[in-house]
C-alpha cells in the first residue's frame, strides 16, 4: 500500500460556513510541468496545495483539504490504487460536504466508474482533470478544478453517484467517455447526454437524481485479470484459444455493431463461456447490445445462447471493471449474468 499525505489549505476568506471539500490528487496533466533537462516535455509534479493556489476563486466557494494520494500519469494507476482510493474516499465522506478527485484523463472515465461501483455515500464525489497542461496557453485545469469544487459543494449533486466535471459540463460516471485525444471538449456522454452544466459558478442539472443501484461489496480478494478484446475485420480465434492459458479469469468482447463476431470465433467463445464469464459488449461506443434480432452464427442471439453475458449498454472499458470487481467478490457466472442485467437495464 502506498502512503499518502494530507494538508489543510486555508481559504483566503477563512469563512467557517463555506462547504468543506476533501481533494484527492493523483497526478496527471492537470499537475504536469516541465523539469530541467526535459526539453519542455511535462510530467506530473504539482502537489494538491499548488493546484489550489493556482485558482484563487476557490477561496470563495469552499474550504479545501488536499490529500496527496498519488502523483503519476494516469496510465500508471492500477486497480489496487483505485480500490485504495475508494476506501480513502469512503473514510472521508462523513466529514466533508463533498469530495474532488484530480487525475490524468487517459483513464479518468475508468476511475470514475470504478468509484461509482464501490461508493454508496450520498456525499458528492467529482472527478476532474485537464486536457492542456499548465504550461500551455489556455490551460483548462484551473477552470475544471473550480467547476468540480463548485459541483462537489452543491447539495444538488448529492445522491447522483460519482460525477465527472470537464469543460463546465457535468457527466455521470456511468456514461462519460473520453472521445478526443486533445480537445478541451474531449469528454462526452454518448447516448443519454450530460447531466448538466456549470453556469456562472452554479451547477445546473437537467434532471432530478435517478435511483442508484446498490454499490458492489468491497472485493474480498485481489482483482483478477480480465481480458478485453476488440473484434476487427478479418479476426480469428487465435488469441481466444490462449485466454485461459494466459491466466485470465474473465473476458470482455467488444463485438461489431449490436453484438456480432465472425463465425470463425464462435466455437472458441462458446468454449470459454463454459469455464469463465465472457461478457458481450459493442465496440460502437453507444447503444445497447441486441438480444434477439439476428440469428446467424456469430450473431448476438447465437452468442447469448452459447452462454455469453449480455452487457446492455456498458462499453468494454466499464464492463471489464464491473466483471473484475464481481469476480473479486466471489461471484460465479450466473451471479455475474444477473448483475450485468441489472446494470444493463
Amino acid at each position: 500500500m502506498q502512503a499518502y499525505e494530507s494538508s489543510i489549505i486555508v481559504d483566503a476568506l477563512n469563512t467557517p460556513t463555506l462547504p468543506r471539500i476533501a481533494m484527492f490528487t493523483l497526478g496527471g496533466t492537470i499537475a504536469a510541468v516541465a523539469s530541467e533537462g526535459s526539453d519542455g516535455r511535462v510530467a506530473p509534479q504539482i502537489d494538491g496545495a499548488g493546484l489550489v493556489r493556482a485558482v484563487p476563486q476557490l477561496a470563495q466557494c469552499a474550504r479545501i483539504e488536499t490529500v496527496e494520494f498519488r502523483r503519476v500519469p494516469s496510465g500508471d494507476l492500477t486497480l489496487d490504487d483505485v480500490r485504495e482510493l475508494a476506501d480513502a474516499v469512503r473514510d472521508q465522506c462523513g466529514d466533508y460536504d463533498g469530495v474532488v478527485v484530480t487525475q490524468g484523463t487517459d483513464t479518468l472515465e475508468e476511475t470514475a466508474f470504478a468509484l461509482d461501483l464501490l461508493l454508496e455515500s450520498g456525499t458528492p464525489v467529482v472527478v476532474t482533470g485537464a486536457m492542456r497542461n499548465p504550461t500551455m496557453a489556455g490551460a483548462d485545469g484551473p477552470a475544471n478544478l473550480l467547476g468540480a469544487v463548485q459541483v462537489a459543494a452543491s447539495r444538488e449533486a448529492a445522491g447522483r453517484g460519482v460525477l465527472v466535471v470537464m469543460n463546465d459540463t457535468i457527466h455521470a460516471a456511468r456514461w462519460v467517455r473520453k472521445t478526443h485525444t486533445s480537445s478541451t471538449a474531449a469528454f462526452t456522454s454518448p447516448g443519454p447526454g450530460s447531466l448538466g452544466v456549470v453556469h456562472e459558478g452554479e451547477p445546473r442539472f437537467f434532471s432530478v437524481a435517478s435511483k442508484r443501484l446498490v454499490p458492489l461489496a468491497r472485493p474480498m480478494s485481489d482483482i483478477p485479470s480480465v481480458a478485453l478484446v476488440r473484434v476487427v475485420l478479418g479476426d480469428d480465434d487465435r488469441f481466444l484459444r490462449q485466454v485461459a492459458a494466459l491466466g485470465y479469469r474473465g473476458l470482455v468482447v467488444e463485438a461489431f455493431g449490436g453484438g456480432h463476431v465472425p463465425s470463425r470465433m464462435v466455437s472458441a467463445l462458446g468454449e470459454l463461456a463454459q469455464i469463465m464469464p465472457v461478457v458481450l459488449t459493442s465496440r460502437t461506443g453507444s447503444g445497447s447490445v441486441l438480444t434477439s434480432t439476428y440469428g446467424f452464427p456469430g450473431s448476438e442471439a447465437d452468442l447469448l445462447a452459447r452462454g455469453l453475458v449480455w452487457a446492455g449498454d456498458l462499453d468494454g472499458l466499464k464492463a471489464r471493471l464491473l466483471l473484475g470487481w464481481l469476480l473479486a467478490s466471489g461471484e460465479g457466472t450466473e451471479q455475474v449474468r444477473a448483475s450485468f442485467r441489472s446494470f444493463g437495464e
